[in-house]
């Protein structure tokens, strides 16, 4: 089956660190641009971050820019986002996928290979 495994999740204060993978199942990525979502209780599901297939491009929403980056590292089939200075407002489940392209808008049905997430709470 090919999709994505995030880890790295968890509880942690606000202004903590946490480091999430993405690793892929099935398939390499190193052909792919990666998109990290998120998607908080009762909200849609929201891009934070994507980079090109060969690192040089990334972006980031306003809301993480300065606080999260994301990296990938092909050897190992996965890409990485590391976020420090976490905010209570960062609380979701946190996503990746697969898309040919980083675009402006992260339009949710041209990514692909969806995993089953992983969590992260930021308590105050």
């Amino acid at each position: 089956q090919l999709q994505f495994v995030e880890s790295g999740g968890g509880l942690v204060q606000s202004g903590k660190s946490l480091r999430l993978a993405c690793a892929a199942s099935g398939f390499t990525l190193d052909e792919y641009a990666i998109g990290w979502f998120r998607q908080a209780p009762g909200k849609e599901r929201e891009g934070v971050s994507c980079i090109s297939s060969s690192g040089i491009i990334t972006k980031y929403v306003d809301s993480v820019k300065g606080r999260f980056t994301i990296s990938r590292d092909n050897a190992k089939n996965t890409v990485y986002l590391q976020m420090n200075s976490l905010k209570p407002e960062d609380t979701a489940v946190y996503y990746c996928a697969a898309t040919s392209s980083c675009r402006r808008d992260y339009v949710l049905t041209l990514y692909d290979y969806w995993g089953q997430g992983t969590q992260v709470t930021v308590s105050s």
